[in-house]
């Protein structure tokens, strides 16, 4: 049997889908306060370029609305308010506490009344169809066991031509970078965490989700299945990050 990842998380791969999504609730209602400072500190602040990339690529066109899923700490979701001035932001997360904190980072940089945020399951969105312009999911896919589910509901609620996005950390398959990447995660990346999160052990959960998570190409002809067309994907920093980017057919697919 294969060691835990750490004394408090099993493995992803040792536990069921509820047990996971329970995990993972408990998980980050216990880092929210630390979240953004150790997100920027641990990934040497690329999450802000990646994130930026990301809402570069975004295109509104019909109901200059995007939807945010998974939202955390609503770092996407702002920074699609600063980007496109004229479109309306929905965040949404099944963690009050990521909620609470969200709602008041947006209250102070004065964006409540262009970013609201949600409480829900990205299994079972509270959105009519066609609805959205973009759907995007930002280092969120990962703690979904479903992911075809959330990709789904996703493609459900953009409006034909519209864009689905999932943004996610992935491992390295091949080269020397793997074994360094691999170090990180697993020694140093905890360690570091150690010093400033009062739940450490949730970063042992980071680097495990990651290795786990399935590689770019896997997720591309994921979301193929799920109803996209002309997935692209975007490598970025040495393919650590992947930036994965689908439109909804203007005909539905038989």
């Amino acid at each position: 049997m294969e060691k835990p990842v750490g004394e408090k998380y099993p493995r992803v791969t040792e536990i069921t889908d509820t047990e996971r999504i329970e995990m993972v609730k408990e998980i980050f209602a216990t880092i929210t306060g630390k979240y953004d400072f150790l997100n920027h500190f641990l990934s040497l602040r690329h999450d802000i370029a990646w994130r930026r990339f990301s809402v570069e690529k975004m295109h509104f066109f019909n109901t200059y609305r995007m939807l945010d899923v998974a939202t955390g700490t609503a770092d996407l979701a702002i920074g699609v308010a600063h980007k496109h001035s004229r479109t309306r932001v929905t965040g949404l997360d099944f963690v009050q506490e990521m909620i609470d904190f969200a709602r008041a980072k947006i209250q102070m940089k004065h964006l409540s009344d262009r970013v609201q945020m949600l409480r829900g399951d990205a299994l079972y969105l509270p959105f009519s169809d066609s609805c959205f312009d973009v759907a995007a999911i930002a280092f969120g896919i990962r703690n979904i066991p479903n992911k075809i589910g959330a990709i789904k509901e996703m493609v459900r609620v953009v409006v034909p031509g519209g864009q689905v996005m999932v943004l996610e950390m992935t491992f390295p398959r091949n080269g020397a970078f793997r074994k360094l990447y691999d170090v990180y995660l697993n020694r140093i990346l905890p360690r570091l965490a150690r010093a400033f999160s009062q739940n450490p052990e949730a970063y042992h959960y980071l680097g495990d989700s990651i290795m786990n998570f399935p590689t770019p190409d896997a997720l591309a002809i994921l979301m193929e299945k799920a109803g996209l067309k002309k997935v692209g994907k975007y490598s970025l920093t040495l393919g650590i990050t992947h930036l994965h980017l689908g439109i909804k057919p203007e005909v539905p697919q038989p």
